[in-house]
């Protein structure tokens, strides 16, 4: 073999090996060295992401995760890969993903702008608008009704920074109300100490099926904005987010989505003593299913 061969020979091994060493940098590297995911949960996001009566972490979210999990296996060739929960909040989610606490956290974090230049996010996995969950004797029909009241939503989320933007522009003069998570935001409603909650849609739909008389209360308003959920992980990791988004399409296009969204939204649950949240899927997310996407700009249906 001339030199001129063998070093063309000992570039291309170098090629593969950097391209391999490439594959299995950052968060895959971190994976397959201790054979273990972390994922981060939230505590109380009904129906996507709480704990069931044995602490166990469940919800439409959680399946998105598992998913995520079993992927990642396949991809590493690893017999077992342990997935490791730590519950977040909203205020602690970015962090927390940022330092390396937790490899990505599938809940109820919509995917935006600002977002995106803190962390990485999946191909959507839902799509919710921000409305509001109020007493059907209360009055409240959208949201002019909310001038002078006071209203609850989550702290550090969308709906909050919303809420307080529409309160300045339109002088509204709403006393807003930051809970620190969704199950404490529903019971301020359910007290009396809030006329309204604005949240998600779906989170709206899932607190209020905790409560025995959740007949008695309504999803009403305008949306002010539709949103999309997505996993959120650590930025600059293309090949970590590559393998996120290929099992999220699929996990959408096998139709495997649909039959746990029907599971969690459409059917009783046991976890939650066999409440319904008799939420059906919008028509955003039949497209969603069949062309999976990670755009953070969604259109609501007019």
């Amino acid at each position: 073999m001339t030199l001129s061969k063998i070093a063309l020979a000992m570039c291309c091994v170098g090629l593969m090996a950097g391209a391999a060493q490439a594959q299995e940098s950052g968060t895959l590297k971190k994976i397959k060295d201790t054979g273990i995911i972390s994922l981060g949960n939230r505590e109380s996001s009904i129906p996507f992401s709480f704990y069931d009566n044995n602490h166990n972490v469940v919800g439409y979210a959680n399946d998105v995760a598992m998913a995520i999990v079993a992927e990642v296996k396949k991809e590493l060739k690893l017999p077992k890969v342990e997935a490791k929960q730590t519950p977040i909040t909203s205020q602690n989610r970015i962090p927390l993903v940022q330092n390396g606490t937790i490899d990505i956290e599938c809940g109820s974090t919509t995917n935006n702008a600002d977002r995106q230049k803190q962390a990485a996010f999946s191909n959507t996995f839902f799509i919710i608008g921000t409305r509001l969950l109020a007493k059907n004797s209360s009055g409240i029909k959208d949201f002019a009704d909310l001038k002078g009241k006071n209203v609850v939503t989550t702290a550090g989320t969308t709906s909050e920074r919303l809420l307080r933007e529409m309160n300045q522009k339109e002088n509204m003069g709403m006393n807003i109300i930051s809970a620190k998570d969704h199950g404490e935001a529903a019971i301020t409603l359910h007290s009396g100490r809030a006329v309204a909650f604005m949240m998600d849609d779906a989170l709206l739909a899932g607190e209020r099926a905790k409560f025995k008389d959740a007949k008695d209360y309504s999803i009403v308003g305008k949306p002010q904005s539709y949103e999309a959920y997505g996993c959120m992980m650590r930025k600059d990791d293309p090949a970590f987010k590559k393998l996120v988004d290929k099992a999220v399409g699929d996990y959408q296009k096998s139709g495997q989505a649909q039959k746990d969204y029907a599971k969690w939204f459409q059917q009783p649950i046991p976890a939650l003593g066999g409440v319904n949240m008799d939420f059906p899927p919008s028509a955003e997310m039949a497209a969603l299913w069949k062309a999976p996407n990670d755009n953070a700009d969604v259109q609501g249906t007019k």
